[in-house]
């Protein structure tokens, strides 16, 4: 069975867990998530010890099939966005 988590239940959870507040909490996740979309946006590297590192790779233009009308199509240069999840995630997980 599948457990989605949002946001807010994140807050609770970890609210719960610590003892702190729920404000508080919220005033610090969204510092967390501004921080490391602003690190992405100029091209860092977020590293998370045993949790995960944050990248943004250049993905090259390239040429594609529409598979709906078989036309091609060019997909521009572009960065993506990359998770790769570290040791003691992907242990815990398993």
């Amino acid at each position: 069975m599948e457990k989605e988590m949002n946001k807010g239940e994140l807050i609770d959870k970890v609210a719960q867990e610590c003892g702190l507040s729920k404000h508080a909490l919220h005033n610090v996740l969204d510092c967390l998530l501004d921080t490391i979309t602003a690190a992405l946006a100029s091209d860092g590297v977020v590293k998370l010890k045993g949790f995960g590192t944050f990248s943004t790779p250049e993905r090259a233009a390239r040429e594609t099939r529409n598979l709906h009308t078989g036309e091609m199509i060019r997909i521009p240069a572009h960065k993506a966005i990359r998770f790769k999840a570290g040791v003691k995630l992907t242990k815990a997980v398993q």
